[in-house]
């Protein structure tokens, strides 16, 4: 396992779609089981393959408390097939530094997947899960969360951003 590095805004791979994956095999096992440890390390509650850099529609997700056990989900070519409900969650993402908003998600929603073997299964979301399903599969269409909030506070971000990234690169 290692951690990779996590793509950030304003990376093209954040902006594209990804593809179906079309085998659920060893080298698929290891980038989730990659991604988890990266997650983890960051540390984060969700990541999507386009956050490291891959185009597979896979993500892994835990929301555990951090002081339970970890309770790990690998999710590949998911799904949202039941939505209902309207929550308003302060998110942030491991690929959009030093930034928090409201967004306005389903409160509930119900996804179908593959898991790591490539068996079917279906699971339902409420609250910071459902919160987060979305958020990540929203990844896989090369959507991030500013995407969804005011174009004013998304213009003031992308400002602030090119000014750090110019700075960093001085």
């Amino acid at each position: 396992m290692a951690v990779l590095p996590i793509k950030t805004y304003p990376d093209p791979c954040l902006s594209q779609a990804c593809r179906q994956v079309e085998v659920v095999d060893d080298d698929l096992r290891r980038l989730a089981s990659d991604m988890l440890e990266t997650m983890y390390a960051a540390p984060g509650v969700g990541l999507a393959a386009p956050q490291v850099g891959s185009d597979l529609r896979l993500v892994v997700i835990d929301c555990a408390n951090r002081d339970d056990d970890p309770a790990p989900m690998v999710l590949v070519n998911p799904r949202i097939v039941e939505a209902e409900g309207s929550l308003v969650f302060d998110e942030g993402c491991l690929s959009v530094p030093d930034l928090t908003c409201d967004v306005t998600r389903h409160e509930r929603v119900v996804v179908e997947a593959l898991d790591a073997q490539g068996r079917p299964l279906r699971l339902e979301g409420v609250g910071l899960l459902a919160v987060c399903l979305q958020h990540e599969l929203d990844h896989l269409d090369g959507r991030l969360f500013i995407d969804r909030i005011s174009p004013l506070k998304r213009a003031l971000y992308k400002k602030r951003r090119v000014k750090q990234l110019k700075r960093d690169e001085a």
